[in-house]
């Protein structure tokens, strides 16, 4: 699965041409072309539940001009709010904004795509719903609903102990040995 563009999307779940329509519609990833944008999270590997967000990860060398970018494009949108941070030991720009029935959230950090965690988790994460199948993915779906956040739910299903962010990236590289 290359989940490093949107072409999946226009003949998946309905949510996930839903979504596909409404980063179409904004030219979402158009906008962000400078910042390798991968759409990250629930909806892509079709665990999402009622309220999921869009979880668009990016690669930002110059924080400045992502930020400006931001700004300029997405200001405008319902409930936008912009943050800056540490996540881990990285400079992180947040940006949260509302989209048709989506929320979206605009993560970015100087570390391309492919080695944030949240790209790492999701190949884990859609590794293991392909190998376990149907019946897991029900299940993490269910522990979602009862309000368990997505890398803790997988780890309880798979019985991994300790924090379950680094559990679950410890098993995804115990898994490809």
């Amino acid at each position: 699965m290359n989940f490093e563009t949107l072409d999946y999307l226009k003949r998946g779940t309905p949510t996930q041409r839903r979504a596909f329509a409404a980063l179409a519609e904004y030219a979402v990833f158009s906008i962000l072309k400078d910042f390798s944008p991968v759409l990250a999270g629930t909806i892509p590997i079709n665990i999402d539940i009622e309220g999921s967000d869009l979880d668009i990860i990016c690669h930002c060398t110059k924080r400045i001009a992502f930020t400006a970018c931001l700004l300029q494009n997405f200001s405008t949108f319902k409930g936008f709010t912009l943050r800056d941070g540490v996540v881990g030991r990285y400079h992180t720009t947040v940006a949260n904004f509302r989209i048709n029935e989506f929320e979206v959230e605009i993560f970015g950090q100087n570390r391309p795509v492919r080695e944030q965690e949240a790209y790492q988790h999701m190949l884990i994460e859609h590794a293991v719903l392909q190998a376990r199948g149907e019946e897991f993915r029900q299940r993490i779906i269910a522990l979602k609903k009862q309000g368990i956040k997505t890398e803790p739910a997988f780890a309880e299903a798979l019985g991994l102990e300790g924090d379950p962010y680094v559990a679950l990236l410890n098993y995804g590289v115990n898994a490809a040995k």
